[in-house]
C-alpha cells in the first residue's frame, strides 16, 4: 500500500474515532496493524495528526469559547466556572503523565491490550447506561468543583490504549448525574488542553522519531482528521441524546473480540 493512503486512513480514523466513546488510539493501532505496517513505527505519528481533530472544536464551538473568553472580563461567574472545571479536571492526567508516563508510552503499540479495553468499555458503558440516571446540568459551567474534579481522575484511565478519553470522561461524568449533552461536550472541551498538552510533550521527548520527509504526510493527515471531526461532532450530540451510547457499547464489545481472533490468528 502507497504511504499517501495509509495516512490518509489513519487520518479519517482519527477524526472519526477521537470524539466517539471507541477509543482513538486504540483503533488507530488496530488499523496501523491491519494494514500490515508497525504501529511502534507509526505512533508518533498518530500522535502528531491529534490537532487536526482538537481544531475542529474550536471551529464548531468557536462563540462558545468567545462568551468564555469575553465574559473573562466582564467577570462573569458562568465563566470562569467554566476555566476552572476544566482546569480542574485536566490537573490528574498532567500528574499522572509526569510520574508514569514512559510506563503508557510502552503500551502505545500493543494490540492485545487495546483489545481487551475495547470489550470491559463496552461492557462498563452498558452497566452505566442502564443504572445511572443523569439530570439535567445546564452546561459545562454549571458543574460543580467535586464533579470536574472527579471526571478528571476518570480521565486518567484514558491513558490506557484502547480505554477511550472520550468514553472515560463522558460516562465518568454520567457516573455522576450530568446529564449526556453536558457529559459530552465536557469531553470535547477537556480534550482541547489534555490532547495539546499531551501531543506536545510527547513531540517535544520523542522529536528524533519524526523523519523530515514526514511533517508532509502529518500536514495531510491532520487536515483529513479536521474534516471529519467536524462531520462526526455535529452528528454525535444529537445521536447520543437520542439513542444513548448502547451501540457504542455493543461496536467496542465486537470489535474487541475480532481484534482478538484476527490476533490469535497471525
Amino acid at each position: 500500500m502507497p504511504i499517501i493512503w495509509l495516512v490518509i486512513i489513519l487520518g479519517i480514523v482519527e477524526g472519526l474515532t477521537e470524539y466517539l466513546p471507541v477509543s482513538s488510539t486504540g483503533h488507530l493501532i488496530l488499523a496501523t496493524e491491519l494494514l500490515g505496517f508497525s504501529a511502534t513505527d507509526w505512533e508518533a505519528f498518530n500522535v502528531a495528526i491529534q490537532p487536526g481533530a482538537i481544531f475542529a472544536i474550536i471551529v464548531l464551538y468557536w462563540r462558545t469559547f468567545w462568551d468564555v473568553f469575553t465574559g473573562l472580563f466582564r467577570k462573569e461567574a458562568g465563566a470562569w466556572r467554566f476555566v476552572r472545571n476544566l482546569l480542574v479536571a485536566c490537573v490528574p492526567a498532567v500528574i499522572l503523565a509526569l510520574l508514569i508516563g514512559d510506563y503508557i508510552e510502552s503500551l502505545l503499540g500493543n494490540a492485545v491490550v487495546v483489545a481487551w479495553a475495547l470489550i470491559i468499555g463496552g461492557v462498563a458503558i452498558l452497566i452505566i447506561e442502564r443504572l445511572v440516571k443523569p439530570r439535567e446540568c445546564g452546561g459545562v459551567q454549571n458543574l460543580s468543583l467535586r464533579q470536574s474534579a472527579t471526571v478528571g481522575l476518570i480521565q486518567c484511565l484514558a491513558m490506557i490504549p484502547g480505554v477511550s478519553r472520550s468514553g472515560a470522561t463522558i460516562l465518568g461524568a454520567m457516573s455522576i448525574g450530568v446529564d449526556r449533552k453536558t457529559a459530552a461536550e465536557f469531553s470535547f472541551f477537556l480534550a482541547m488542553p489534555t490532547l495539546s498538552g499531551a501531543t506536545v510533550y510527547y513531540l517535544a521527548k520523542h522529536h528524533e522519531r519524526i523523519p523530515a520527509d514526514m511533517y508532509g504526510n502529518i500536514l495531510i493527515g491532520s487536515l483529513v482528521s479536521f474534516i471529519v471531526a467536524l462531520i462526526v461532532v455535529k452528528l454525535f450530540v444529537g445521536f447520543v441524546t437520542r439513542y444513548g451510547f448502547a451501540p457504542f457499547a455493543w461496536y467496542r464489545i465486537i470489535a474487541g473480540a475480532a481484534a482478538l481472533v484476527w490476533l490469535s490468528l497471525r
